[in-house]
């Protein structure tokens, strides 16, 4: 074969089949088709555009799937599934029903771990490194690691814990994606790589070892300037010390490096560490002058490129938080503003302006964030954690111990909860009102809209005391929000509706629909704002006057808001039927929100017929039989 065709690549094993020049042809063809895919599903780009060469140096070099692979973070893998059977599933990227933006085990025997959040590639190779070593199998198993997923004190601890594992083959590829080349990746530097990375130096350097051992003074020294001089041309020391063979930094987008260098580490075995240097939207010239603009669009046409959107109608959640954000910061000195490495999603783009000195981004490291929030909440600081509902997940020890245990005044800004849409399962914010409502001194608040969410996030800064606002990805109904800062009493929920017989009690921004509903059922319609501490009052209350209660939440059904409504009743020994709507017990995939939360049952109609079918006795006029 003169010429390849992506067309006709089906598998990792016809990448191997190729010759040097066919492999740079390839690379050609996939960039391309990563762009023309991308730009017609949406997805993430620019990291994509910047893998497809290492992505086809792996698969060339090592025997996958047999060798492992695990991509971090799992955004940047849409080579590595183009080459493995799912081109053409490329076209329902992310949409109900087609294959996953992230690895899934489940989806292809070629993607080795799941990796949709960062930072744990190296813990899960090394794992698996033990394993293979434990059942007598040769095989190999590699870690790419970027954007930014080294910033973790996971993928450290995993470092830390491979330099003391004997006989275990792991390589970690740091895909370093957000520095420029620098001049030493050149020749000379792929010359010193491949020299570094092969049988003479790593043979010379253990027989240097054995014959100085019995001369420490000699050895230590010798050790040193190794470490030193390799230094001079890379970061090798602290990899070295410890415990891996490092290599680099080279040109990821070289093929005629890149192939030769794994080739030799994969002869060596042990521990490697390969430090390629990438650029984010390779190959597209707008994606490599803006790689955060391009790093996750929806649709565009790649011939003209991101178009900015005429003025939308309605404001989205995380805009909403972006302006409160900088308005209170205006009035309050002691604002400060901690992200961990969500600064464009979390909507902090012009408070990070306004405000430099205020604005911490603290990497991707959720567990220090909430800690270094914690640090400066003790000296009179008032930090608020702008952080997606599924990132908060990974810091929760911390949220459990250095901030509630201690009550201190920190407040957390939960973006993305409930369900995220495209994303899927891996970071939908279903479970935080689950994990929070059982921590003593948090305050749980989940605005119905727009306009609610500013005042919910003034009412929960202005609590001395650990405090939470949720709002989901997107747009809500399209209130009109206040410019003002005003509160709301803590724990207070409002009537909406007064009907009869039944009572709905909303939490969150599925209250629009559920007072559509309630409005066809002649139930009345609650907007009860807090989760913890709930309106108890208006609970006993409403169960003086009510046959029966629905709970509405784009939260868990189980451990949830409902089942704080339940707790209560029990307590106070009120026999209500209560009907809990909600997430049901299992992973959501990836969808359309609107079209996921209406095969949930989530939507107006979906709400009034379970309630119809829970309640017979509510006929069509909402009278009661």
């Amino acid at each position: 074969m003169t010429t390849v065709s992506l067309d006709q690549i089906n598998s990792p094993a016809q990448v191997r089949a190729l010759t040097p020049r066919q492999l740079k042809e390839l690379a050609g063809q996939l960039r391309e088709f990563v762009l023309q895919s991308v730009s017609k599903t949406g997805g993430h780009l620019s990291s994509n555009l910047g893998t497809v060469e290492l992505t086809i140096a792996l698969h060339y070099v090592f025997n996958t799937p047999d060798d492992r692979i695990v991509w971090d973070v799992g955004h940047q893998s849409y080579p590595h599934k183009i080459l493995t059977g799912r081109r053409e599933a490329m076209a329902h990227l992310r949409q109900q029903g087609g294959i996953s933006g992230f690895p899934k085990r489940s989806e292809s025997e070629y993607d080795a771990f799941g990796t949709a959040h960062s930072s744990t590639s190296i813990s899960a190779v090394l794992g698996m490194a033990v394993a293979s070593r434990n059942l007598g199998l040769d095989r190999q198993h590699i870690a790419v690691i970027g954007d930014g997923a080294m910033t973790a004190g996971m993928a450290f601890e995993a470092l830390n814990n491979a330099g003391v594992t004997p006989d275990v083959n792991v390589l970690v590829v740091l895909n370093d994606n957000d520095m420029s080349i620098s001049p030493p990746v050149g020749a000379l530097n792929h010359y010193l790589a491949r020299l570094m990375s092969g049988r003479f130096y790593a043979t010379a350097k253990n027989v240097g070892r054995a014959v100085l051992q019995h001369v420490p003074p000699v050895l230590e020294l010798a050790r040193r300037f190794e470490g030193h001089a390799k230094g001079m041309v890379s970061p090798a020391t602290l990899f070295e010390e410890l415990g891996f063979n490092y290599v680099g930094p080279i040109d990821g987008h070289d093929l005629d490096a890149l192939v030769p260098t794994l080739e030799n580490l994969r002869a060596l075995g042990g521990l490697q560490f390969l430090h390629v240097v990438t650029k984010k939207g390779q190959g597209y010239k707008l994606a490599e002058a803006d790689p955060v603009l391009y790093h996750g669009p929806g649709k565009f046409d790649p011939s003209v490129g991101i178009q900015k959107p005429s003025a939308p109608s309605k404001q989205t959640f995380t805009q909403v938080f972006g302006r409160w954000l900088c308005d209170m910061a205006q009035t309050d000195e002691h604002l400060v503003a901690v992200t961990p490495a969500m600064r464009e999603g979390s909507g902090m783009v012009e408070f990070h302006k306004q405000f430099p000195h205020r604005y911490f981004d603290a990497g991707i490291a959720e567990q220090h964030a909430v800690t270094f929030a914690a640090g400066m909440a003790c000296e009179g600081l008032k930090p608020v954690v702008a952080i997606y509902s599924t990132f908060l997940q990974r810091g929760y020890d911390q949220l459990v111990h250095d901030v509630a245990l201690q009550n201190l005044d920190v407040t957390f800004a939960l973006d993305r909860a409930g369900l995220v849409g495209a994303d899927g399962a891996t970071h939908a914010g279903n479970y935080d009102i689950a994990f929070l409502r059982c921590i003593p001194n948090m305050v749980i608040a989940a605005p119905s809209d727009e306009n609610e969410a500013r005042l919910l996030l003034t009412t929960c800064y202005q609590y001395p005391g650990p405090a939470s606002v949720r709002y989901p990805r997107g747009a809500g109904c399209g209130a009109e929000v206040s410019a003002g800062l005003e509160a709301v009493a803590i724990g207070k929920g409002r009537v909406l509706r007064e009907g009869s017989r039944i009572a709905i009690l909303g939490f969150g921004t599925l209250v629009p629909e559920a007072l559509k509903a309630a409005q066809s059922l002649d139930a009345t319609m609650v907007d009860m704002r807090f989760v913890k501490p709930i309106d108890e009052q208006l609970l006993r209350q409403l169960a003086q006057t009510h046959d029966a209660f629905v709970t509405i939440e784009e939260g868990s059904i189980m451990g949830g808001a409902g089942s704080a409504v339940l707790e209560y009743f029990s307590s106070q020994e009120l026999a209500c039927a209560v009907l809990q709507l909600g997430l049901p017990d299992r992973f959501i995939d990836h969808g359309e929100q609107a079209a996921l939360l209406k095969s949930l049952g989530l939507d107006a109609l979906g709400i009034e017929s379970a309630v119809r079918a829970r309640f017979p006795a509510v006929q069509v006029h909402g009278k009661c039989a």
